[in-house]
């Protein structure tokens, strides 16, 4: 075996070690019974469940050893992810992933080992027109749209100074959330004079997010489409099961060739960050992954839910769950319109 063999050979073992080390947080059998408990209860995160995330070093997956990490890349990332997409992970997984190289040594590690969770608040690619302010060590402003932003501990805020640690309780915040459609929240912060503390960070890795983020949607339509064919495969009507039916075959046929367009792109984007292409190169399969992904989750759950006849409408059935957390990362991680935007301005930088 040559050498090029043995290393293509040893990550596919890594894949599939992580690929199973995933399942193991996630039902085998599809059951949602853990994503459905957590649904619009505060504060929407399992912190036993983060713990065992934690403990598996999943947040440190991307980062170096001499950080802590796994140092591992980001086709790995991506495999995980989709593995998680699979079950609906609620837990903040991406946000924490995005902050953990950011933060200082004591705080990374605390949040490595499932003691502190540390989200990102105003970190994107989209700010506000605003950002929040720092005098004297005390900042004052708003940030709007933290995703499950009342499960943390602390948050990485984004302000004209750079990024600032904000912890919980901290005197002069006020914290409101608003549900979203999947059973989580968004959380909205007002600072009013609140302690803080300035880091100096590198840059935030804002495109492997995105990536993660569309390999947690091919999960995710995989997982709607697999439930759908079972489905089909038991439903009855007119003495025949429906599978059988030629038209519905050719439906399922269509939206398993989406959900694999989605999924080599996104293997594509992958392979580019880790083989270090350019950053040109990389930000548009990003957000050429991002947008096909998304798009693609959108049509194959909502047809999902129509495969599923009436029942699929009733808030009772799973499938529905799968629908709810696209519309909620449809424009996660920088919106269509951002995404699109790029590609088209990259794209045009190239031929010109």
């Amino acid at each position: 075996m040559s050498d090029i063999d043995e290393m293509n050979s040893e990550r596919e073992e890594r894949l599939r070690m992580i690929r199973d080390s995933a399942a193991s947080l996630t039902a085998p059998d599809g059951d949602l019974g853990r994503v459905r408990r957590l649904r619009f209860n505060e504060p929407g995160v399992d912190r036993a469940a983060w713990t065992e995330i934690c403990a598996m070093g999943w947040p440190g997956l991307r980062l170096s050893e001499a950080l802590g990490g796994s140092g591992l890349g980001m086709a790995e990332y991506a495999a995980l992810l989709e593995e998680l997409g699979r079950g609906l992970l609620p837990e903040p997984l991406i946000e924490a992933c995005l902050v953990a190289p950011m933060l200082q040594a004591e705080e990374r590690e605390a949040l490595l080992s499932g003691e502190c969770l540390v989200l990102p608040a105003g970190i994107g690619y989209e700010q506000a027109a605003a950002l929040p302010q720092v005098r004297d060590g005390k900042i004052y402003g708003e940030v709007t749209h933290v995703a499950l932003g009342a499960a943390a501990d602390a948050w990485l805020v984004a302000c004209e100074s750079g990024l600032a640690l904000v912890e919980k309780g901290a005197q002069g915040l006020q914290l409101s959330q608003q549900s979203t459609q999947d059973g989580g929240h968004l959380a909205h912060l007002r600072f009013n004079g609140t302690e803080v503390r300035l880091l100096e960070a590198s840059p935030a890795a804002l495109d492997e997010a995105a990536l993660a983020c569309a390999a947690y949607l091919v999960g995710l339509m995989d997982s709607a489409f697999e439930s759908t064919r079972e489905y089909l495969g038991v439903r009855s009507q007119f003495g025949q099961q429906i599978g059988s039916f030629q038209a519905l075959q050719h439906r399922m046929v269509d939206l398993k060739i989406q959900i694999e367009l989605a999924r080599a792109i996104v293997a594509q984007a992958a392979s580019a960050i880790d083989s270090n292409s350019s950053a040109a190169e990389c930000q548009r399969l990003v957000s050429t992954a991002k947008v096909r992904a998304a798009e693609a989750a959108m049509l194959v759950t909502r047809q999902a839910i129509q495969l599923h006849g009436g029942i699929g409408f009733t808030d009772e059935a799973d499938i529905g769950l799968y629908l709810r957390r696209a519309m909620v990362l449809l424009n996660a991680q920088g919106s269509l319109a951002f995404h699109q935007a790029r590609y088209i301005a990259l794209l045009q930088r190239e031929v010109a």
